[in-house]
Order: C-alpha cells, then sequence, then structure tokens
C-alpha cells in the first residue's frame, strides 16, 4: 500500500509543482504519509524533478526528517 500512496504523492506533487505555495502544501502532506525508505525514494525524485523550482523548499521540508 506504501507504494500506492507513493505513487500517489508524485502525482499530486506534479500537479501542483507550479504553484509554490501548493506544493509547499502538498509536499508536507506527502511527508506526514511516508515514511522509511519511500520518503527517501520521494526526496531524491523531488530533487530530480523539481530542483530548478523549489530546491530550497524541498531540502528544508525534509530536513526534520533525516533523510538524506
Amino acid at each position: 500500500m506504501t507504494r500506492d500512496m507513493l505513487d500517489l504523492c508524485k502525482k499530486v506533487l506534479l500537479r501542483v509543482s507550479p504553484n509554490k505555495a501548493l506544493f509547499a502544501r502538498e509536499l508536507k502532506k506527502s511527508i506526514r504519509h511516508l515514511a522509511g525508505d519511500d520518503l527517501k525514494v520521494l526526496k531524491a525524485w523531488c530533487l530530480q524533478r523539481f530542483q530548478h523550482l523549489h530546491s530550497d523548499l524541498i531540502e528544508s521540508s525534509f530536513r526534520r526528517y533525516a533523510v538524506m
């Protein structure tokens, strides 16, 4: 089930990525719903996909969860 949640989070983030405020809110929700390896996968995917738009936001959102 967590893989389904990860896929859903990715779809939502893709849709809201042009809007920084919505992206921030949905990223926080995604982080709350995922754990462990799925968080690592999400962070890597976000950085790869949205680094040019939201790199500072992505780093700060994942900082409290100690995801590398």
